[in-house]
């Protein structure tokens, strides 16, 4: 590892020249991009059970192949990260499948089980959109060059699944019965979506990622961001959200209670008893919800099974 100073770091980052290996990085800078592509391999590993297990209510072949296409870019992404992860040091082998459950840093939602072609389909419209967000912000803006050299593709192909989710939403909302249905997947799904950026940047504790210009926006800067296109294509599809613009503000303001406890089980939000603290929230995720185990166990089943 570089002895490499402080002072020398930020005078690279200060003439915008990137960081390419270990011997232009401080310790510190190492953990914060060792902490910040880990739960993006993670995100994208995890969304292969996830987005499957709703992927098997294809309603019809052709959706089953499009769905499997995207799985197989997540899991393309996920070894594109791990890749880098390696190349940092870290055991990839030992992070794929011998880490704890738990230990396993995604966001909450996709804890949630997928279940139907319009939850999937949502995921897509929702959670990609999210992914775009954060990533396309590190595209545009980290100094880590490896990093922003393979973005590239996953930048691409996460628009692919984007689209797919508007271009069924589109599609479901002129078939009987499917605007309800979709309905009742947004109903929970929205608000998870709006968790995903993590916490407020009041309450922010790890600072790293943006001193250092691993990412190039805030967590509540990305978090409007993601709402001003999610919300508008609701808006379009007569789908209802909690959240509104602010014209005084310019920002999205959230409708409900929020942040508010989640009934993981039946996919509710308990809005009725009101907001609760982010330390609660915090409890949550760190708990991780009903298919955290699953998804972890399909993962590494193969890997165990061979090794005994």
């Amino acid at each position: 590892m570089s002895h490499l100073t402080e002072a020398a770091l930020q005078d690279r980052l200060a003439h915008k020249q990137l960081v390419e290996n270990e011997s232009h990085m401080t310790a510190q800078y190492k953990d914060d991009l060792i902490r910040i592509l880990t739960v993006s391999a993670d995100t994208e590993l995890v969304s292969a059970p996830a987005y499957y297990n709703a992927a098997r209510r294809a309603p019809s072949v052709n959706a089953m192949i499009s769905a499997l296409a995207i799985i197989q870019d997540e899991m393309g992404h996920a070894h594109i990260a791990y890749r880098l992860l390696q190349d940092l040091g870290v055991d990839k082998e030992e992070m794929i499948y011998r880490r704890a459950a738990r230990q396993f840093k995604y966001p909450y939602a996709f804890d949630v089980p997928l279940e139907t072609w319009e939850e999937l389909v949502v995921a897509n419209a929702f959670y990609d959109r999210a992914g775009i967000t954060l990533l396309g912000d590190v595209y545009r803006s980290t100094s880590y060059g490896p990093w922003k050299r393979a973005l590239v593709k996953v930048d691409k192909e996460e628009t692919f699944h984007l689209r797919h989710g508007e271009i069924w939403m589109r599609r479901l909302v002129q078939e009987p019965g499917g605007r309800e249905r979709l309905q009742r997947a947004i109903d929970w799904m929205f608000l998870l979506t709006v968790e995903w950026f993590g916490l407020p940047d009041d309450l922010k504790k790890h600072t790293g990622q943006l001193d250092y210009g691993l990412k190039g926006s805030s967590n509540d800067t990305l978090r409007q961001v993601w709402m001003k296109t999610a919300v508008p294509l609701c808006e379009e599809l007569g789908l209802q959200v909690p959240a509104k613009w602010n014209d005084a503000t310019q920002k999205f303001d959230i409708t409900c209670p929020f942040p508010a406890t989640f009934d993981a089980p039946n996919k509710r939000w308990k809005l009725e008893q009101g907001a609760i603290t982010w330390d609660e929230v915090m409890k949550r995720w760190k708990m991780r919800g009903p298919m955290n185990e699953y998804y972890v166990e399909r993962i590494q089943r193969g890997y165990k099974a061979m090794s005994g």
